[in-house]
This record gives C-alpha cells, sequence and structure tokens, in this order.
C-alpha cells in the first residue's frame, strides 16, 4: 500500500512524498497516524549524514542510509486488527514506534501516514491520557530512564546537562523521585520550561563561564547524579572533582566518534557509568504510567505544531537553529 512519509533524500534533502508500506502480516496491526513527534537531535544527526544506524557514528568509506523514513515515533488509532495475538481493536488509540517500510528504503521509520507494525510493539493508550502526550514516547522515555537508571534518594544533588527534551524529561524524572535539581542549558525558552522547587536550580551556561564553581555553590555537599544529555565530555571532566563517592554519570547524549572516557577517573570515586540508549517494553511501559499520572509532562515542551506536509520546513528549522524551537509536532 502507498501511504505519505517524510522521507530523507540525501544528506540535509527532506521531502514529504508518498512510499511504498507492505501489507500486514497475520501478527501485525495497521494504526492510522494522527501526530508524530521529531526527535531533534536524532533526527538531524541521520540528515546531516552522522550516523549509519542509531547510536552508530558514520566513518569515512561508510554506506549512509539515505534514502529513509525519518523518525521512530508516533501515535493514531488502530484501523486494522491483528489476525493473530493482541487484544488491540480498530479505533483504539495508540503509540507505535519504528514501523516497516518496503524497499529501496530503510526498514523502518517512523513519519508515516500508516504504520504496520507487529502488535508486540504497540502500545495502547491509558484511557483519558491525551494522545499528544504519547507522541514522543521513545524520546520521553530515553529522558525517564536517565533519571530512573541511577539510586537516588530525596535531597540527593542532580545535574542535567541540556536543556532539550530529553534534558528536560530526565530532570522531571529526577525532580519527582525527590533529588534537588540544577538545570544547565543555554537557552532561556527551553530552560524555563523546567519548575524549579526548593533545592533545585536552572544555570544558564550561556552567561556562566565557571560551570563547577556555579555547581559547587548549589551543591555544596557534592553532585550524586549527573546526566550528560547533550555529548559533551568536557564538561563531565570540568565537574568530576565535585562528584560525591559512589555518585553516578549517565550519558545519553550522541558523542560520535569521540565517546572514549577514562575508566580509571570513574573509579578513583567509585563512579557507576550508566548507558541508556534505545528502548525497552517494560520503560514504555513505565513512562506511559508517568505520562498519565502527570508526573511527566509533553504538551509545555511543544513549541511548533504544523502539518506533516510541512516536515521540510521544519527540519530546515531545526538545522539552521535560526528561530527558537524545542517540541515539534507535526500533525496528520
Amino acid at each position: 500500500m502507498r501511504a505519505a512519509a517524510v522521507v530523507f533524500e540525501g544528506p540535509r534533502e527532506v521531502a514529504f512524498r508518498e512510499v511504498e508500506v507492505p501489507e500486514p502480516g497475520p501478527s501485525e496491526v495497521v494504526v492510522r497516524t494522527r501526530y508524530s513527534l521529531i526527535s531533534n537531535g536524532t533526527e538531524s544527526s541521520f540528515l546531516r549524514g552522522e550516523r549509519v544506524a542509531g547510536d552508530t557514528p558514520a566513518r569515512r568509506g561508510d554506506k549512509l542510509p539515505f534514502p529513509q523514513v525519518s523518525g521512530y515515533q508516533k501515535v493514531g488509532v488502530v484501523e486494522q486488527a491483528a489476525e493473530n495475538g493482541g487484544q488491540l481493536k480498530p479505533g483504539q488509540w495508540v503509540f507505535v514506534a519504528a514501523s516497516r517500510i518496503s524497499p529501496p528504503m530503510a526498514a523502518h521509520g517512523g513519519h508515516v501516514a500508516v504504520a504496520v507494525a507487529d502488535v508486540e510493539s504497540v502500545y495502547p493508550l491509558p484511557a483519558g491520557l491525551d494522545p499528544i502526550e504519547a507522541s514522543g514516547l521513545v524520546l520521553t522515555q530515553v529522558g525517564y530512564n536517565c533519571g530512573m537508571r541511577p539510586a537516588v534518594e530525596p535531597g540527593d544533588g542532580a545535574v542535567v546537562i541540556g536543556d532539550g527534551l530529553v534534558g528536560l524529561w530526565a530532570a522531571q524524572t529526577l525532580q519527582h523521585r525527590g533529588a534537588r535539581v540544577a538545570l544547565v542549558g543555554k537557552h532561556r525558552y527551553r530552560y524555563q520550561r523546567f519548575k524549579p522547587r526548593a533545592g533545585d536550580a536552572i544555570i544558564d551556561a550561556s552567561a556562566t563561564p565557571a560551570l563547577r564553581d556555579a555547581l559547587g555553590a548549589v551543591f555544596a555537599d557534592g553532585i550524586f547524579v549527573f546526566v550528560d544529555t547533550v555529548g559533551n565530555n568536557e564538561v563531565v571532566q570540568q565537574c568530576f572533582s565535585l562528584f560525591r563517592r559512589n555518585a553516578h554519570l549517565v550519558s545519553a547524549g550522541f558523542l560520535g566518534t569521540k565517546g572514549a572516557i577514562d575508566i580509571q577517573m570513574l573509579r578513583n570515586r567509585e563512579t557507576t557509568l550508566h548507558t541508556p540508549s534505545g528502548w525497552q517494553p517494560e520503560r514504555m511501559e513505565a513512562t506511559l504510567a508517568w505520562l498519565a499520572s502527570g508526573a511527566l509532562q509533553v504538551s509545555p515542551l511543544i513549541t511548533h505544531r504544523m502539518p506533516a506536509a510541512n516536515a521540510p520546513d521544519a527540519f530546515r528549522m531545526i538545522l539552521e537553529k535560526k528561530e527558537a524551537f524545542l517540541g515539534v509536532l507535526l500533525e496528520w
């Protein structure tokens, strides 16, 4: 079958056009997409030709994965239930990650009007949850995972580097767990969406030449959790002397070919390194539960809503960074 999709044709080349989607197998459902959320960092990295797959950086001589249907997250309504297995029914709101695409495209994609996916990879939305809140579930789950991986006791000092979507969701998660959170960002229109409580802080890195000193002033008893969502090992090393013994370092930013880290440095303070990536069913379901409870919020982070046909303009905005943006929602 044919379906409209957002296609990366080549480096910095985006089209909105029809692609071929396979007919569903007996254990697959067909979902009509209503909303899909752009993953700004990952998708723009693919669009610039920096990756060959997932978190695998492109190296000289690698074949780049073009053309590809971009993205990996969407919500919609079940149009055709699976013949075998599953409890999904037509008309039911669900979340779908990357769904199947026919050759010559890459095998899976996100921003497509019709999703064909195995029933086991489709997540029913909790009753009463606004579908838009689940439109970026994979990415929301990354932020949730950043905040859930480390052991945290109420009052522990936690630093989140980055005021993008993952950083804000990581900060929300740590805050909900009782940590004192310092969010470090460079964009006022982004970091002001974090709502500090007593003991929390927002630090504008663009106006703070001595970040280590600023964090030391907030956490005189040391940092117990340090979450890097932007991929900056230099900042980690700059602030490492503030880490408490048995602290937790969470690395969620894309480091490309510059991901080397000094294990001995970590061992000297018995620091645990966490590297959350991708998605797992139990984490997806837990994130949905947190969204339904209001512990995690998506709508306040959405700055742009536009028709899916305008996706080339959306990615131009993301690449050029000439205007303020955070969450970019495509409406189908």
